[in-house]
């Protein structure tokens, strides 16, 4: 009994209007049934005049900023309804006014609940652990190096390390993965995951303002203020609309010579479905987008995805695993393969790139230990100068030794997929290290998925060498691939990529440009690539190019909800009026079925947070705890 009081009161608070209404609707019947209409039609009459009222004064002040809206219809709806003394059905009209925002509220609420979901899971404490014990701080007091406790079902407050000897965590509401995953001591624990049954220790390596939970929380806001153009488009629906209301109720009143047809018509020819049907399709397909692990920013990134005729992928840990593995030692003449890969790891150490990392694990891994370094300087994306042992070392692409030594360097030959990194000691080439980037195991049947979505040009944008690059595009049937750009060359490729829009596909720092510079951005942000989460249009939480695919199809799907929500609800009300063109619709018994039309029409829309085909299903991802990698190959 006591929640049932509460729920009256939060709706009394929240939604007034619609409880006096009912309340007035059901002392008007009463009134009539107990004999005394008369009172029970002044009352009714009363307060949708007053609404009316209201509405109209709220309507004037929209018309004098030029911004013509669909409460028009209503307040017409109303004041006819009055004049013809039909009441009862004025106090329906002014329900069905004042409760489509409840109603809205209500859909939307449904269809953003994964998204609110992340934003209500946000923790706001942490338990720091100190010579003391366990003291409970603000998140925005935990600083990198701080020893959290996780309690048992506990959401991780910061990206950390776990240092407790196993644990268990929940990673579903950030990446769509359904089971738990096993993390060991030393590993890389989400902020925003949860904890399993057991309390764990978590050494903090961000503060939670650059955790990445918090950079989702924010992403998620961002999506839930957004407007669509086909939001915008039910918007300007609403003229037309209302002028088409107005003169087919004319004609009802011109043709039977009462204005009670005029009512008749008017009342079913409420726009609720205008109004809400769209923004709540929009809401689900960004929730569902959400549970697939994509966090789409905007309701206009959606339709935008819904139209692409061209998909651009950056191929180094976008297209390929972007954790390439040492395939061979080519040193020239005078060094051994040993000497070469320590010279080579030595200078790499000092690189974030994930060819770097690769070196140098691959030389711990052979028990080649790393010389001295003087100093080391890198160039983003082109490759690392060390003084290793008192000589001078450069490593990277093959322009990039070539400019720095002015030496002359062949090209190896490389078999399919393998990658040469160059090397030059004291202004002479020292020989090349040989990796390979193997494409990703879904990279293929993605690219398949999006054609079949209408994407049917498919380019790759590298800054590999062409023989690297052109491999890896055949073994994923891409034909149309750009070699050995920069930065600014993937740019002005996207700019002129044909057909229009363009889908930009990719992951390192330096792809952010050429994501902003696409109709739309997609960001695999699971490696952390903060930059390029921030330039994209939508952002990947798992480590899987799939998600990308299965992103434009949630957006096909809820542009194509939308529409129907709009056209159902536009033909329904149609529908309506011209029954009641006829004579055969009493006021009250319109308005009644206009309020199911709405019903129906929001339900409809509401099939966008799911169901609809699933080509290829979900690939289960290699998990959001991979190295970072952008393109450096040769």
């Amino acid at each position: 009994m006591e929640r049932v009081l509460l729920a009256i009161v939060t709706v009394a608070r929240r939604y007034p209007l619609v409880l006096t209404g009912l309340v007035v609707l059901a002392v008007s019947l009463a009134l009539k049934a107990a004999g005394q209409g008369t009172a029970g039609d002044l009352l009714a009459g009363a307060f949708a005049a007053a609404v009316g009222l209201w509405t109209a004064g709220g309507m004037v002040r929209e018309i004098l900023h030029g911004r013509w809206g669909l409460d028009i219809l209503a307040v017409t709806a109303i004041a006819a309804t009055l004049a013809v003394q039909e009441d009862i059905a004025a106090v329906i009209i002014v329900l069905m006014l004042t409760g489509g925002g409840a109603l809205e509220d209500f859909a939307a609420g449904r269809a953003r609940r994964e998204l609110t979901a992340l934003l209500d899971r946000a923790p706001r404490v942490a338990h720091r652990q100190t010579a003391d014990g366990v003291e409970d701080v603000p998140l925005d007091a935990v600083l990198p190096g701080d020893l959290l406790v996780v309690r048992p079902n506990e959401v991780v407050p910061v990206d950390g390390a776990l240092a407790s000897s196993a644990g268990v965590f929940d990673e579903s509401s950030l990446t769509g993965e359904s089971l738990p995953v096993e993390r060991a001591e030393g590993e890389p624990v989400l902020s925003g995951s949860v904890n399993g049954p057991v309390a764990v220790l978590l050494r903090a390596t961000t503060t939670a303002a650059d955790s990445q939970f918090s950079q989702i929380v924010a992403l998620v806001r961002q999506a839930s203020e957004s407007r669509a153009p086909v939001v915008r488009l039910a918007d300007r629906y609403a003229v037309p609309f209302t002028v088409f209301s107005l003169a087919l109720a004319g004609l009802g009143w011109w043709a039977s010579g009462s204005p009670v047809r005029f009512a008749e018509v008017l009342v079913v020819a409420t726009p609720c479905p205008l109004l809400i049907a769209a923004p709540v399709a929009f809401l689900g397909g960004m929730s569902r987008s959400a549970k697939n692990g994509v966090i789409v920013k905007g309701g206009a990134v959606l339709e935008i995805l819904a139209r692409i005729r061209t998909a651009a992928f950056d191929k180094t840990g976008t297209l390929t695993q972007g954790r390439p593995e040492l395939v061979e030692v080519r040193p020239a003449s005078g060094l051994d393969p040993d000497e070469l890969l320590a010279l080579v790891a030595s200078a790499e150490q000092y690189s974030s790139h994930a060819l770097a990392a690769s070196v140098v694990e691959a030389a711990a891994a052979r028990g080649v230990g790393l010389r001295p370094v003087e100093g080391a300087e890198e160039v983003a994306t082109n490759g690392v100068s060390a003084a290793v042992g008192g000589r001078q070392v450069h490593v990277g692409k093959r322009s990039f030794v070539v400019d720095q030594t002015g030496a002359e360097l062949p090209e190896p030959p490389l078999r399919p997929g393998e990658l040469a990194v160059y090397v030059a000691v004291d202004g002479v080439p020292a020989g090349v290290v040989v990796l390979r980037d193997a494409p990703r195991a879904e990279a293929k049947a993605t690219l398949a998925r999006l054609k079949r979505a209408g994407a049917a040009h498919v380019l790759m944008l590298t800054g590999d060498a062409e023989a690297t690059a052109r491999s890896i595009a055949a073994e994923l049937g891409v034909t149309e691939v750009r070699s050995g750009l920069l930065p600014l060359e993937k740019v002005e490729a996207v700019r002129a990529a044909e057909p229009r829009p363009v889908l930009m596909v990719g992951d390192g720092v330096n792809d952010a440009p050429v994501l902003a510079a696409a109709d739309v951005g997609i960001a695999m942000g699971a490696r952390g690539a903060t930059a390029a989460s921030e330039s994209a249009g939508a952002v990947v939480l798992v480590d899987d190019i799939s998600r990308a695919a299965k992103a434009v199809e949630i957006s096909q799907r809820t542009v194509k909800v939308a529409l129907q929500s709009i056209w159902l609800g536009i033909a329904l009300s149609v529908g309506l009026m011209v029954v009641a063109l006829t004579g055969v619709l009493p006021p009250v018994a319109g308005a009644l079925l206009q309020e199911l039309v709405d019903v129906a029409t929001i339900l409809n829309a509401l099939r966008a947070l799911g169901g609809g085909p699933k080509p290829g299903g979900i690939e289960t991802g290699t998990g959001p705890h991979s190295v970072l990698a952008t393109d450096r190959a040769a």
